[in-house]
Order: structure tokens, then sequence, then C-alpha cells
């Protein structure tokens, strides 16, 4: 079932009860009503009982005549007033006390009239008067009595339902909502996760029971997601080989392409000419040859350096007296092309498990290349620090005030004999170094603006003993 339509039920069961308490409620209401009309008009009735038994009372003391016709004049007031609301009296006390109350109430009527009539003291229809009037309001006070504690009664058990159906459904709302929301979030919680994953670069899908609601549709939806991002990731990283291999194959075709025409040259102008050289003539001809063939072998060296790049010797290494000590070694060209050269190291750096030579050819490559891009003169900064909150790499930062790399040539940077020099690169040297740093674990980012200069940023993961 669709979540909205389990929210639509849940919404239909809960306004179900909100309308059943409300037909209780306005039911006892009017019951309610009904006793508090039928009291007010038992207090009209008693007030108009107690005046009777006071007539009557004048009539036995002073035997006065006209108190019997006073009596009679009530009790006919009584008669029509109990007329009037007798169908509230009936709701309220039920028909079996209504007649009850009217024959004591016509008996009273006849005692009345036999004493008028009479127009002499008769002690037994007198003794019969106060008998018939006594009960009369015995039983007009027991009905009210009666019916104050039943709307007493009423309203305290109205008061408990009201108490407790609020309570249900509060719970019922709570326990319903809880069980929606639950659902809901566990299901999120497969989405966020098979998101983070998918973001990583890792197209897993979401495993086990996919229920039918608009959940189960989102994540049917991210599972095709996925593996339509498996086969693009597929076929791009195909792509990528094959326009790797492009790149590969005409850079090699160009770097080997000089030395080789070199060397043909040299050897047809060898042969031409052999005759008319001298010894001393003849050995610089090889070793010009000899000096095109080393060129090719670096070219092969490099090339295999990368493409089956040698385990690392790891060892515990302090990347700041690294970074010094590789200082030494070209500190003679930052002297000659004139570059200050400025460190802040980080103090506190945890250790590195790094092969402490293929870093330093590292740090070497990335150094000559901030001393050609600012040559004569400029300013060589090389940072190092060990970033808060849980980072467990250690950065070094080697940034120059060069001329830059346009932006078009960023994307590039790091492709196999790609150069930004104009003479003398190969565009191997970024490119080895990036495997160096892939092989131990790290990354290697470039940011430049042409004329400001260019950071090159290393992060090293730390060594943990």
């Amino acid at each position: 079932m669709k979540i909205e339509n389990k929210i639509f039920f849940s919404n239909i069961f809960n306004i179900a009860l909100i309308i059943l308490i409300g037909l209780f409620a306005m039911q006892n209401l009017n019951i309610l009503l009904t006793k508090l009309r039928f009291v007010e008009i038992a207090d009209d009735l008693n007030a108009s009982f107690l005046e009777m038994r006071l007539s009557e009372k004048n009539y036995f003391l002073y035997g006065d005549n006209s108190a019997l016709e006073e009596i009679k004049e009530k009790i006919y007031r009584t008669t029509q007033t109990m007329s009037i609301v007798e169908p509230d009296i009936v709701r309220a006390i039920g028909r079996e006390n209504m007649d009850e109350l009217k024959s004591n109430l016509n008996k009273y009527l006849d005692t009345i009239d036999r004493l008028d009539r009479s127009r002499r003291r008769d002690m037994q229809s007198e003794e019969m008067l106060r008998e018939r009037g006594k009960r009369l309001r015995e039983f007009s006070d027991s009905i009210t009595r009666l019916e104050r504690s039943r709307v007493n009664i009423l309203i305290s058990k109205s008061k408990d339902i009201l108490f407790y159906s609020f309570w249900a459904i509060f719970a019922s709302a709570i326990i319903v909502g809880h069980l929606l929301s639950k659902k809901i979030v566990r299901s999120l919680r497969k989405i966020e996760e098979l998101a983070n994953t998918i973001s990583h670069g890792n197209f897993n899908k979401i495993e086990g029971v996919v229920l039918n609601d608009e959940l189960g549709s989102v994540m049917k939806a991210i599972n095709s997601m996925s593996d339509e991002l498996k086969t693009r990731e597929e076929e791009i990283i195909q792509s990528k080989k094959l326009a790797s291999m492009g790149i590969l194959v005409a850079g090699v075709s160009h770097e080997l392409t000089n030395p080789l025409n070199n060397i043909s040259m040299i050897a047809q102008t060898y042969l031409d000419v052999y005759d008319k050289l001298d010894r001393g003539q003849r050995l610089e001809f090889m070793e010009k040859i000899e000096g095109e063939t080393e060129r090719i072998k670096a070219i092969v060296k490099n090339l295999l350096d990368f493409s089956k790049p040698k385990e690392p010797n790891l060892a515990e290494t302090d990347m700041n007296g690294l970074i010094q000590n590789t200082l030494k070694l070209v500190q003679n060209m930052l002297d000659i092309s004139n570059i200050e050269t400025r460190l802040n190291l980080g103090s506190g750096l945890p250790a590195v498990f790094v092969d402490s030579h293929q870093i330093q050819q590292v740090l070497v490559n990335l150094i000559i290349n901030a001393i050609q891009a600012m040559s004569p003169g400029g300013v060589l900064t090389i940072s190092t620090r060990y970033p808060a909150g849980g980072v467990q790499d250690v950065i070094i930062e080697i940034a120059d005030t060069g001329r830059g790399i346009p932006p078009e040539f960023l994307p590039h940077i790091f492709d196999p004999f790609f150069s930004t020099k104009e003479e003398g690169g190969t565009g191997l040297g970024l490119w080895v170094s990036y495997g160096i740093i892939k092989n131990h674990k790290g990354t290697i980012k470039v940011d430049s603006k042409p004329g400001a200069g260019t950071v090159f940023t290393v992060a090293i993961p730390i060594f943990k003993s």
C-alpha cells in the first residue's frame, strides 16, 4: 500500500474516532441538558409544593377555608405547568415517575376538594391531607435529589470517557505517525547510504524487499540509476582508456621521432663523409648517436616506470626533514635563477610512511617546474600542515609566483607527454609524479591562475604505528 493511502486511512481512522467521541459527547450533553432542565422545573415544582404546604398549615392553624382555595389554585397552575413541560419531565425521570407524581398531585387535590365541600373540620380527612401533602413533597424531593445525583454521575462519566478518548486518539496518532515515520526514515536512510556510495563511485543497489509505495518507487529508480551509472562509467572508462592510449601513442611517436630522425641524419652524414673524417671526428659522430640513443632509453624508462611502477620501499619518514634535504639538492638552481625560498613547515607533524626517494623525486620535479615557471626571479613557498577535523593526511603545498597555467591546460596537466613548456619538456615529469603519489594512496592537485602563479597540493596519508 502506498504511503499516501496509509496516511489517508490513518487520518480517516482518527477522524472516525473523533466523530464517534463527538456524537457521544453530543448525546451526553443532550441528556445532561434534559436533566438540568428537569432540575430547574423540579425546583419550581418544589417551591409550589412548599407554598401549598404553607397554605395547608394556615388551614390547620386558623381554620381558614380560603387557604384551601389557594391550594387548589396552586395545584391548577402546577398541573398546567407540568402539562406544558411534560415531555421534558418524562425524558428526565421516565413515564412511570411522571404518572406517580401526577397521581399524588391528583390525590392531594381530591382531599382538598372533599374538605372544601364539607365545610367542616374532619379529623380523618385532615390527617389524609397531611399525609398526601407530605408524600407529594417527599416524592418530589426524592426525584429531584435522584436527578441531581444522576447529573453529577453523568458529568463524571462523560469527563472520564472524554479524557480517555482524548488519550486514545493521541496515542493512536503517535503510534501511527511513529510507524509511518520509522518506515519512511528507514527507507530514506537506505537511499542516503546508496547515494553516498554512488557519489564515491561504488554503484551498489538497495538490497532486500522493495515495498510497493512511493519510497519503493524511488528505490527502484535509484537502483536503475545505479545500473545505468555503472554502465556509463564502464563506457567512460573505456573511452578514457582509448583516449589515453591515443595520447600515449602520439606522445611516444613524437618523442621517439626526434631522436630517431637525428640518428638517421647523423648516420647518413657519417656515411657520406666517412673517408674525410679523422678519428676524433668519427668519435664525435658516434657520441651524438649515443646521446640520442640515451634519450630514447630515458623516454622508454619513464614509460616503464609509470606503466609498471615498482613497489615503494616504505619507511617512517619526517616530511619536514625530507623537504629540507630536497632543497639542498636544488639550492644551486634556486640561487642561479635568483629564486627566494620561503618555508612554512608545520610543527608537530605526524610521521608519514613513504618511499623517501620516490617522494623526493616528486618534490624535485615540482620545484624544478616552479623554477622554470619563474626564472629569472620569483618566490618559491613550501608549506606543510596537518589539518584538524579527522583528516588523516599530511598536506604539502608548493607555490610559485610564475606565469601560471592557462585554464584550458589544467585538466591535462597530468597527462603523459603533455607539456606547457615551449621546448625542452617531455611531458612525463608530472605524469610520473602523479603515479608515485597514487601508489602512496595520496592525492596531487594543481591550482593556477595566469599571471598569479601555481600551487601544487600533495596529500600523503600519515603513518600509524
